[in-house]
């Protein structure tokens, strides 16, 4: 009989349920392939044109509360705003003035069950970090509690390997270091084993829609809805056409026969494939929906389904310290769930519905007049197909109290705008107006029209 890899005998102490064992031991196995999280481009062909959401007909008002009655929205929650300098969740950072990413999305559901009159719960999926000051957010918003489920559960953690051998990293200088979430590919573990899947199922819900926190264009549509239930479809992964801004993401491709997602991260070394556009027309939005039922049914037969491709992320145990001792993270992504489910599929959306917030070039379009948030909680664009490039000078606006300290008179208007590249160090000292494409050089104080 083998013996059990000290990994898990570690994750077995700190009291790890079941599925999370199971779940973190094939990702083990994986990671024996020579291979493990590598998926090269000569494998890969393009995927043929996709159903387009702008082609689903709009339900009527029986049919969309029916669906939204059998809907549960998740955000994953569980990101701190580390690389913007930020010492809690990204999902409270003001998006617009008085208005977090968590106040936008409470607003955008409370006027969904409003309209709707479904239920429409809402969970969060937290890491102990990010759940107390998140929960404490959402409470100012009547009625949202309201939905016989909790707002939140936690996402599963793992041990750092160390990546000299293969055990489980020591930190006594802060334990809490040695682990690790497993990437956002847990949700579906995490919901099982929080129990959450079950309590979701006897209260007559079948869907879950999920998405990051920090993408506040990612609302319930009851055309994708109706769509599902029609047609039974276990998983749904909604993509958009690819553009020179989607290069670090993940983008869907055929390996034979089978949908495949492949990340940045799964790219072999020297291979110049993941750029190509003329071949990857869609990239993931990481909105994804998926059948309750079917994924409960998945991991009643297999406890660590669905089986997801490994992504092996590579560190340093302390992640500020690069001299601390490299570690190994094993973490799946749950859009990768397309090429394991039987019956999945993927679905064109428009670009409004992908708006992420992963950078401050990302957060000036979004607080921008490119982005009006209606009283509903929608974020209505004020462009035709993508906003404008924005480039900021990482070493004068990477951090947020830099960037904010150079927008005094916040952002400018970008509505005119094709492109803006600042570069060196400049702060716009009053209302400015951007047209057409601009490079600014600093060190400069800019402000009125630059064109």
């Amino acid at each position: 009989m083998t013996s059990e890899h000290p990994a898990v005998e570690k994750l077995e102490k700190a009291g790890a349920h079941p599925m999370e064992v199971a779940a973190f031991r094939r990702r083990l196995a994986q990671l024996a392939d020579p291979d493990a999280g590598k998926v090269p481009g000569d494998q890969l062909s393009p995927v043929a044109p996709l159903p387009r959401l702008a082609d689903l007909p709009e339900p009527d008002a029986a049919t969309t509360r029916s669906v939204f009655d059998r809907l549960a929205v998740v955000k994953l929650n569980g990101g701190l705003g580390t690389s913007m300098g930020l010492d809690g969740p990204k999902s409270t950072l003001e998006i617009k003035p008085g208005q977090s990413f968590l106040d936008v999305i409470a607003r955008q559901t409370l006027a969904l069950r409003a309209s709707t009159g479904a239920r429409l719960p809402l969970l969060l999926m937290d890491s102990p970090t990010t759940r107390p000051p998140s929960l404490e957010r959402l409470a100012a918003h009547e009625g949202l509690a309201d939905q016989g489920l909790p707002l939140d559960f936690l996402q599963g953690i793992e041990p750092k390997l160390d990546a000299s051998t293969g055990d489980p990293v020591e930190w006594p200088a802060n334990p809490e270091l040695e682990w690790c979430p497993p990437g956002h590919g847990d949700i579906y573990t995490a919901l099982a084993a929080s129990g959450i899947a079950a309590a979701l199922l006897e209260a007559g819900v079948r869907w879950c829609f999920v998405s990051n926190a920090d993408n506040l264009g990612a609302r319930p549509d009851a055309r994708i809805a109706a769509w599902l239930a029609e047609h039974e479809v276990p998983f749904l992964l909604e993509v958009v056409r690819g553009t020179e801004s989607d290069r670090k993401g993940g983008h869907l491709a055929m390996r034979g026969d089978q949908l495949v997602l492949r990340e940045s991260a799964q790219v072999p070394e020297g291979d110049p494939s993941f750029g190509d556009l003329t071949r990857w027309h869609y990239f993931n939005t990481n909105n994804i929906w998926f059948d309750l039922q079917a994924i409960t049914a998945l991991q009643e037969a297999d406890p660590a389904a669905p089986d997801l491709p490994l992504i092996v992320n590579r560190k340093t145990v302390d992640p500020t310290d690069k001299s601390s001792t490299k570690v190994v993270q094993l973490e799946t992504a749950m859009g990768a769930a397309v090429s394991s489910i039987a019956g999945a599929g993927a679905m064109e959306v428009p670009r409004t519905r992908f708006a992420p917030v992963k950078t401050t070039d990302d957060l000036l379009v979004a607080r921008s007049d490119l982005w009006e948030l209606r009283e509903d909680g929608t974020m209505v664009p004020h462009f035709d197909t993508q906003p404008p490039v924005v480039s900021l000078d990482k070493a004068h606006f990477g951090m947020l109290r830099d960037f904010e300290a150079r927008f005094p008179a916040g952002a400018p208007s970008l509505i005119g705008a094709e492109r803006l590249e600042v570069r060196g160090d400049v702060t716009f000292t009053g209302p400015t107006t951007v047209r057409g494409s601009v490079v600014v050089e600093g060190p400069a104080e800019v402000s009125g029209t630059v064109e």
